[in-house]
Formats: C-alpha cells, structure tokens, sequence
C-alpha cells in the first residue's frame, strides 16, 4: 500500500521511471496492432499470479485477433515507487501505455490531471457491464460521473485468528468478537496464556502506509457509527470531518494495542517489510494470535508461490471486524482493489478495450479472482460454485461485502491517508497522546484538502 514519498524516494523512482521508459522503447504509438499493457509485477520473484494470468490472456487474444500483438510492459516496485513510476510514463504520448493498471486509491488523482480516458462509451455498448455490482461501479467513477475504470475485482478485510493458540489461551476456536473490548480481553487473554507470541497485529504508521490506513485506522473508525453515513467524509457538505469522537476512539484503540502491548514491537510494527513478515513467516510458523487483515492473504500460500502452506484452513480462523460496541449492522469492513483503465495519451484504446473485454469474460474473471484470492466484483461469478468453493474463505470474505466500505473516490484521498497513518504512529510510539495526534491530525487535514474541513 502507497507510502508518501520523501525527497529521496521520488528521486530514485524518477531515475528508476526514466529507466523505465528507455525500456518502453519509442512509445505505444509505434505499431497500430500492438496493444501495450503496463502492470504492477510482484517484487517478490516467487509471486508470479499476475504473469501467469496476463501471459494466459496474451495468447487467448492473439489467437482470437490474427494480426495483434500484445506487449506486457510489467513495472517491478514497491507501490509507492510504482504509482510515481506510471504518473511519468501517462504524462507523454511517447510512454503512455495502451492500458494501465490503477489502484482505486490513486485513480482519482490520475483521472484529475487528465491522464485517463472516459470508458462510458465502451461501457454502454459493452453486455457484461451489467453483471458488475453497483459498489464496484462506483470505485473508478469521478466527480464528472464518468467512469474510468473497469474493476478486475475486489477485497475485504476481517479478522484471522491462530486455533492452537487460542486453543492454549482458552479461548473458542469458533471465535467471534462481537464489540472491540471482545477483540482487546482476547488478545489480553493470549499475552497471559500464551508467552512468546503476538497477540493482536494491527497495522500502523507511515511505513505501512496504506495498509495502516486501511487494514488498520479505518477497518476501526468505518465501525463507529451506523454504518449508514461516512465518518470521514461528509457527503451533504462535501468537506473532510475533522473534530470527531469516532476519530478519537480509533485512535484510542490503536493506543491501547500498543500501551499494553498486545501488539508486535514498535520496531516491527514500524518496519515497511512487516506485512510480508506477518504473510511469509508470523502466521505460518504460528507466532501471530490475530491478525486484522485482508481477504488476500492465501494468494502468498497457494501451490507455487514459493511460500505454500496447504494447512492455512485447518489452522486459522475467520472472524469479521465488529462494530464498536456491537450497534448495528454488527460487523465492518473496507474494500479497495483495482482497476484496468485507458490512458488519455494511448494510441490503440479500441484494442485496449478489446483486451479488457477478453480478461473480463465470466470464465476468465473468475479465473483470475480465484488465482490471486480476489473477491468477485460479477454477479455471476459471485453466484457460480466453481468459484465459492474454489477455495476456503471465498464465501466469508464475499459475503463481508455487503457490510463493506469504500475509500472516499477523491483526489486529496492519499494526502489524507497520510495525516491518519501520521497520527497513528504517534500514538503508537507513545510520542502523542490521542488528544495530541488527533489535533494533529485535524491541522494536516486543513493543509492537504486546502480547507475544505468541516468539524462535528
């Protein structure tokens, strides 16, 4: 997930983009029956789900259009360097790829600045856009009520629990919490009964970047209230909240974690490597009690990824996030994903979008949903067996999203991702206290929305 780059970082991914594009060669306008692709490749050389599945569509559309090519352009970085590195090469005729891979987190800022086609005309005379949930729609739609983007799935995010643990805690391995203070006496129980172990993971602070942001601060603060109004955004004003309780007790929440520590060492929690830690090794060699987390965790323990741990089901348990005091709906989540999306500056968009169309059939969207553990964003796959019983945790991860949460869609997002996970890893150090972060927070909040701030 994006962390906000410093000087140094932006100088390294601008040489590394201008290194990029060198590869690129002359530009996607070099050959009318080329489509170029560009791709967030896995900087871990075990992970190849995305290669796989894009090679896969490579050779079906060739086959299907005698004459075309398709050209892979992957980009191997970390997100925040990767989000740079396409920014560069969207910004010239030359770079531009014919279709490009957007997080929903950034779209808008690259729908802004004018690098992004409108899809709506492709859309309307496209069948299968019907058969996209009205949430997912929503994710690559701008202000302008276009939409740029179409999603190649989805995620959400509950909680993954350790059985033998809790077993050895005392705990039930059929765990449900049903407020927050049910999911804090757990992990309290686990740092009592069982030494040697995490007993609660909650991202945090600016190297996790994203993930703090959302796994952690907004899986807590999105469960405050109804379920019915935002808690970040205010939609009748349309200004950021600033001021709030429910921005206090998430804070509080983070705080109490790490206070009495339930949580990993502020050292790993601060560590930008921690999440593929807590993936490759914490969980795994069972030294995590819970983990808040996201629904693609089995995609780094399937066969082949270098990292298989066949065992994950018998192991762990599912739990949905609760709300804060069990008001309803009783359970929360967030979800994200991404998007295949048309530069403005592409030369072949007709082709782009044929690929689009290739990628996004029901077999091959199911295909790739069930490849790299996404959630279905089709109702038919949604609908289909093949897909929920394709693996364990589909179905409880597919049915958390009718209790899911998108990121609000707008361009100062990321600037405001950056103040929470700043505030977070103040609390977390114990540097501030919650009354301190969240003033803090609500200054930062001003700066990066330009004063469009309302307070509650």
């Amino acid at each position: 997930m994006p962390v906000r780059p410093t000087a140094a970082p932006i100088l390294l991914a601008t040489l590394l983009t201008a290194a990029t594009l060198t590869a690129c060669g002359s530009g996607s306008g070099s050959d009318p029956d080329t489509v170029k692709i560009s791709f967030k490749q896995s900087t871990d050389n075990s992970i190849k789900v995305m290669d796989t599945y894009l090679g896969e569509m490579k050779k079906e559309f060739e086959k299907a259009n005698p004459g075309k090519k398709v050209e892979l352009v992957p980009i191997k970085a970390p997100d925040s360097e990767y989000y740079t590195k396409v920014q560069q090469m969207l910004r010239s005729p030359k770079t531009a790829p014919d279709l490009v891979y957007e997080d929903t987190f950034l779209i808008n800022s690259d729908i802004t600045s004018g690098y992004l086609k409108p899809l709506d005309a492709y859309l309307e005379r496209w069948p299968d856009w019907d058969q996209f949930i009205d949430t997912a729609k929503t994710a690559a739609k701008a202000e302008d009520g276009k939409t740029y983007g179409v999603p190649d799935g989805t995620d959400t995010r509950g909680l993954w629990f350790d059985k033998a643990i809790f077993k050895k805690a005392g705990l039930p391995t059929d765990w449900q919490p049903k407020t927050w203070d049910e999911v804090l006496d757990a992990a309290r129980t686990i740092k009592e009964k069982v030494p040697g172990v995490t007993p609660l993971n909650v991202y945090t602070g600016k190297p996790a970047g994203e993930a703090a942001t959302m796994q952690g601060f907004e899986m807590l603060l999105y469960g405050t209230g109804d379920g019915t109004t935002d808690p970040l955004y205010d939609t009748a004003s349309k200004k950021w909240i600033a001021g709030s309780q429910a921005f206090k007790d998430s804070l509080a929440f983070v705080e109490t974690v790490f206070k009495e520590k339930l949580g990993p060492e502020v050292s790993d929690a601060l560590d930008p490597n921690f999440p593929t830690r807590v993936r490759g090794e914490l969980l795994p060699e069972g030294k995590l009690g819970i983990n808040l987390d996201g629904s693609w965790l089995p995609q780094d323990w399937l066969a082949g990824s270098g990292h298989e741990w066949p065992e994950w089901s018998d192991k762990l348990g599912l739990a949905y996030m609760p709300t804060q005091n069990g008001q309803a709906p009783g359970k929360v989540s967030m979800s994200g994903g991404w998007t295949w999306s048309i530069p403005s500056k592409a030369a072949n968009p007709d082709l782009a979008f044929q690929f689009i169309e290739t990628m996004q059939t029901k077999a091959n969207a199911q295909k790739w949903y069930i490849a790299n553990s996404g959630i279905a964003v089709r109702k038919d796959v949604a609908a289909d067996p093949g897909y929920v019983d394709a693996q364990p945790g589909i179905k409880f991860f597919t049915d958390l999203v009718a209790s899911t949460h998108y990121r609000p869609a707008y361009p100062a997002y990321p600037k405001v991702s950056t103040a929470i996970q700043e505030a977070m890893e103040g609390v977390t150090t114990g540097d501030s206290s919650v009354e301190e972060a969240a003033k803090g927070y609500d200054e930062e909040l001003k700066t990066a929305t330009d004063g469009q701030v309302v307070t509650q």
